[in-house]
């Protein structure tokens, strides 16, 4: 009698792996509605004849509505199927982008930034609930790395075309697109999503100010909010800076950019799925670790470079974002295991919240440490590398907290 090989079952089934396109195609669209502004920084300051610091309140409106909106609606995320919810606001955030695309003037564009934040804000925290409601703990690292590749895959495809369409056509060109393709994704998503409702069977009395007071008071909850404050903390300081640095202290030249993002996009998008299948084989928390170290190293080295030729910048940079990358995933992977059923939506949101007026703070923050001298040159950046330094070490500290939660709540889910 012959040995015969046991057939393994896949991974995914063919559905979930719909559910899992899709939802990284609906953060692609957010992404880079939110990304695509920067680049066309200089196009709008001339041509709606505004500052710098008028166009810096067009970026951070987003973020700071989005966080608004996030605890505004942490009290409804639970009441409502997710296919719906994911809907309403991805309904929302084609409306604002397409006012972006409207905006004749500086204070109509502000608005339709606003609103924008509003709704795209939300998009990510329902996409998270409805990961964890759908997948297991034992692979939603593999998950989310394939749903993080959003990011990088709107750096390399995204941005480019954008660019190109803005050049050609205008600076509304890029959101025509947006509305465009997201217009033919919720298509997608109204014929082929199923209903995602299994929470609404959980009995609940509670109305929506008692829940999300209920969930922001929540112990273990706020010990994994606290991590998300710093692991937002730490990854937008350098970011606002990146292509100043470059240029006016490693000195790369503009041209040399599109390469230099380019290339470590490509390879954030490989690297992503990787990262999330090691994740799920070695532990979320050891693969946040490994994250944290190879980043802390990264950033020692790259804060205190000075002339660099660029293949030597550009293999930095790739590192770092592997790094980051690591922490990321690993680290969303982690923090779906905290939320009971009936609180997913709750917690997601003001969890996507938190980020999102994190981030913003963190990049203010950073513009009150590093100075811009009269050549272009970025003084104390070295000073914000210590600071992302040690708010990596505490996080990592918090980050154990939120596992050592994990391991206790997975053993008491087992046994009952």
């Amino acid at each position: 009698m012959t040995n015969q090989t046991p057939i393994q079952k896949p991974v995914f089934t063919g559905y979930q792996k719909f559910v899992i396109a899709i939802l990284a195609i609906v953060q692609f669209s957010v992404i880079l509605d939110f990304m695509v502004l920067s680049p066309l920084g200089a196009q709008l300051m001339i041509e709606l004849a505004i500052t710098p610091a008028q166009f810096s309140w067009v970026v951070s409106a987003y973020a700071f509505s989005a966080g608004a909106s996030g605890l505004l609606a942490a009290g409804f995320a639970d009441k409502f199927d997710r296919k719906k919810l994911l809907l309403f606001f991805y309904t929302g955030f084609i409306i604002g982008t397409t006012l972006c695309a409207l905006a004749p003037n500086y204070y109509l564009l502000l608005a339709a930034r606003i609103i924008t934040g509003i709704f795209g804000g939300v998009m990510g925290s329902v996409s998270f609930a409805i990961i964890t409601d759908i997948f297991k703990l034992e692979v939603r690292g593999r998950v989310m790395g394939f749903v993080q590749m959003a990011f990088a895959a709107s750096q390399v495809l995204g941005i480019p075309i954008g660019l190109m369409l803005a050049n050609n056509f205008g600076w509304h060109s890029p959101f025509w697109m947006i509305v465009g393709f997201s217009i033919l994704v919720a298509v997608v998503i109204v014929r082929y999503l199923k209903p995602i409702n299994e929470h609404l069977n959980i009995k609940s009395d509670r109305n929506a100010y008692d829940h999300l007071k209920k969930t922001i008071s929540n112990k273990p909850y706020v010990r994994a909010f606290m991590a998300t404050v710093l692991l937002a903390t730490g990854g937008f300081m350098l970011m606002p800076f990146g292509s100043d640095f470059a240029i006016h202290n490693l000195g790369l030249n503009a041209d040399q950019l599109p390469l230099l993002y380019g290339i470590t996009g490509v390879f954030s998008i490989i690297f992503g799925p990787l990262v999330g299948k090691f994740t799920d084989k070695v532990g979320k928390f050891t693969m946040f670790a490994f994250g944290t170290g190879l980043s802390m190293l990264m950033v020692a080295i790259y804060t205190n470079l000075g002339i660099t030729p660029l293949w030597m910048v550009i293999l930095i940079n790739v590192i770092l974002f592997i790094g980051i990358s690591s922490r990321m995933i690993s680290s969303s992977a982690l923090i779906t295991a905290i939320p009971e059923p009936q609180d997913r939506g709750a917690f997601m949101s003001i969890n996507s919240a938190i980020q999102q007026i994190s981030g913003g703070l963190a990049s203010v923050l950073a513009g009150l440490i590093v100075v811009k001298t009269e050549t272009g040159f970025l003084d104390h950046y070295e000073r914000l590398g210590f600071v992302v330094l040690f708010s990596m070490v505490i996080t990592l500290i918090m980050m154990y907290q939120v596992y050592k939660y994990a391991v206790k709540k997975l053993k008491e889910d087992t046994e009952l």
